[in-house]
């Protein structure tokens, strides 16, 4: 039942708050560039930016989608990213069920034309 398969990844993000989070996701899922979107509850990161130790909370994001739309998608979610630097990151996912797969495949496809 286990297929390994290099065509499908996680884009990995983090918003600053769920509202944002969701406006994210909708917008790939209605634009058929993720299958699905996985919002975290809130975590505490820590980092620097600008020379300082910051601390915030954020959500993590993962969207289930193909490797070929991850370009695109990104194009669609920066304009809407109220950091100055996102982060967007791809993690591979080197296999799954050949059923899950079908139906990311079938819910990534664009609309036939009638």
């Amino acid at each position: 039942m286990h297929e390994m398969n290099s065509e499908f990844c996680f884009l990995y993000s983090t918003f600053p708050d769920a509202n944002t989070a969701r406006i994210a996701a909708r917008l790939v899922i209605d634009k058929k560039l993720a299958a699905c979107v996985n919002i975290y509850p809130p975590m505490t990161s820590v980092y620097f930016w600008e020379g300082t130790r910051e601390e915030a909370t954020e959500y993590a994001v993962f969207i289930k989608t193909r490797r070929t739309l991850v370009n695109e998608a990104i194009a669609q979610l920066w304009p809407l990213h109220p950091y100055e630097i996102p982060c967007f990151v791809t993690l591979p996912i080197d296999g799954g069920t050949a059923d899950y797969f079908a139906w990311v495949r079938s819910e990534t496809e664009p609309p036939k034309a009638i």
